[in-house]
């Protein structure tokens, strides 16, 4: 029988999605949609497409972002005492002991999948258009296909696919190191077709241009790897698809068609990326929309905040984290002698200048900050690393913040909620009982430094939906991989200004006298994996970095040194016993 996961005539979901309406204006529309089925709206069908991006796929934390950042050094989540075991399922991603049973692998594998049907049936769709935008409609809908495409043979090493105007024609496998070159092509082929953003009424949430060009850029950078991934080196001066230049040339030439583009400019709080207010960040060249689905039970998900956060840590009276997510000490030491960098840590200042120091001397804030649709008291963490011990406010037993007399909102010793007696005090080493096993006792779950990179939406529930849109190509990533290909081709005078370009457009807070990051002096290949780190830390980069750099197979934390196989994710079990087109990757 054919793979259940395009079987997608037979599956039928009720799916919240935008509506692209009118002159492609953008407005929420919920449909019942039959996957596969003829579909007369393309504007609904391309909307399902864009909405999978959402579901889960690139915004809940066991997803693809599992798959690209808990098998790195950048992320970890542990048992801590009685939560977060779930069969072992989150803390093998790291051990590296995944088989093609795992839970964690099928559902990033189904989500994709699932994207990948929703942009053929976009395609079909479109192609049997009459109207105005079809052009439009088809090119967006094909960048779509290839993005998921993309991320799938980049985890996977394969991806199904099948012609979008014949519902009856065979599943055929693309392989990573045919389809890479296919890819590049047909994206290549799309550009004279799709919009510039900020035209026809598109933005960063829709596949444009830009998105194209940044998509071309990502491909041509691990192009190398993906045509052997399990390979002792790669060859990234290999001549590009279309034999002009190199695939370094080409990262260079797609990014600074980006970085050269007026509309597109670093921010200078690069916290500002990952507000819930971030849709208006000058940086976003492609993203997750959430704050149009922020409410709702589609497409948005609060997890890249909540599940580093300690449970006792609450943003509102009705908000709490999880103490769940942190990160490996790798990292945390990675980041010796740059804790002034404006991206390692930000403070927050309230309106009336009352700032959460974080550091045992706060008494109190304003509690002037509202939740929007409760008008409860908001109370801001900081941003960015947290180490140490932990203060905020404290639920009182009728369910609010505990307030001073003249209203304002307590600041206390923080402990944690399962294990009152325990400090909240998130320590940079974690260690283990047992070393190669990510379990920590009920005595033990105060340890790990926590991310609060992502600005926790408390208008929705713990873990429920989030205003901010999640970046999946901003100006900083595009800097990063430019600055990488430059110094693949041997400008390293090129590659340190362009770190130092990221570096020096970031400020402090006041705190810090809004001081500018300090430029480097040299770099070499440790320093630009570092750097990356900085960057882009917790955007689903990680694993790609650490594979083309030669560190993904290195021991760390949990994590013993692994074969070259596990840089490739194996087929899910049940998908190999459903479909004889599917063949399983070596190692599994």
């Amino acid at each position: 029988m054919k793979s259940k996961f395009l079987t997608i005539n037979k599956i039928i979901l009720s799916v919240a999605v935008l509506a692209l309406t009118g002159c492609t204006n953008l407005d929420e529309k919920v449909i019942d949609e039959v996957l596969g089925a003829e579909v007369a709206d393309p504007e609904a069908a391309l909307a399902a497409a864009y909405s999978q991006l959402g579901e889960g796929t690139f915004v809940d934390h066991g997803s693809v972002f599992a798959l690209q950042e808990y098998s790195t050094d950048e992320a970890l989540l542990p048992t801590r005492g009685s939560d977060w075991g779930d069969g072992g399922k989150w803390r093998a991603m790291h051990e590296f002991t995944w088989d093609a049973n795992s839970d964690v692998v099928k559902t990033t594998w189904n989500q994709l999948n699932f994207g990948i049907t929703k942009s053929l049936t976009a395609i079909s769709s479109a192609n049997k258009s009459t109207g105005s935008n079809k052009t439009l409609f088809l090119a967006e809908a094909k960048g779509l296909l290839a993005f998921y495409t993309y991320t799938t043979i980049d985890l996977f090493g394969q991806a199904p696919y099948r012609d979008p105007d014949n519902i009856n024609a065979p599943i055929q496998i693309r392989k990573a190191d045919t389809t890479i070159d296919e890819l590049i092509k047909e994206v290549e082929g799309l550009i004279p077709n799709l919009a510039d953003i900020k035209t026809q009424n598109t933005h960063a949430g829709r596949f444009t241009k830009q998105a194209a060009y940044a998509l071309l850029a990502d491909m041509y950078l691990n192009r190398a790897v993906l045509k052997n991934k399990t390979a002792s080196s790669f060859n990234f001066t290999e001549q590009a698809v279309n034999g002009g230049g190199t695939d370094m040339d080409k990262v260079i030439q797609y990014s600074n068609l980006l970085i050269n583009n007026s509309l597109f400019s670093l921010e200078s709080n690069y916290f500002h990326n990952f507000d819930i207010n971030n849709d208006n960040s000058k940086e976003m060249i492609f993203s997750v929309v959430q704050k149009k689905f922020a409410g709702s039970d589609k497409g948005s998900d609060n997890d890249l905040a909540y599940m580093s956060m300690e449970r006792i840590q609450k943003p509102s009276p009705d908000n709490r984290g999880t103490n769940a997510s942190c990160i490996t000490p790798e990292f945390y030491y990675s980041w010796n002698g740059n804790h002034d960098d404006p991206r390692f840590q930000r403070s927050y200042q309230y309106e009336d200048g009352t700032w959460f120091r974080n550091d045992g001397t706060d008494v109190s804030v304003p509690s002037t900050s509202k939740v929007e649709g409760t008008g409860k008291p908001w109370f801001h963490f900081n941003r960015g690393l947290q180490v140490g011990q932990q203060y905020g406010p404290k639920i009182l037993s009728n369910g609010n913040f505990d307030m001073t007399s003249d209203g304002r909102i307590k600041v206390y010793k923080l402990f944690t909620e399962k294990n009152t007696t325990l400090a909240a005090d998130f320590t940079p080493e974690l260690n283990f009982d047992n070393p190669s096993e990510a379990v920590f006792t009920q005595a033990q779950i105060n340890r790990g430094v926590r991310n609060f990179k992502f600005e926790f939406d408390p208008g929705y529930g713990n873990n429920g939906t989030s205003g901010m849109d999640v970046p999946l190509y901003r100006l900083g990533t595009i800097y990063m991989m430019r600055a990488e290909a430059y110094f693949r081709s041997g400008n390293i005078t090129a590659a340190l200004a362009d770190v130092n370009i990221l570096r020096t457009s970031r400020t402090n807070d006041a705190l810090k006298n809004n001081a500018p990051g300090i430029a480097l002096t040299t770099l070499d290949a440790n320093t630009l994996f570092r750097e990356s780190g900085f960057e882009l830390y917790w955007e689903m980069y990680r694993r790609k970095a650490m594979i083309r750099f030669g560190k993904f197979d290195l021991a760390g934390t949990a994590k013993p040194a692994s074969q070259p196989y596990r840089r490739i994710f194996p087929i899910p079990q049940a998908t190999i016993d459903a479909s004889k087109d599917f063949t399983q990757n070596p190692g599994y």
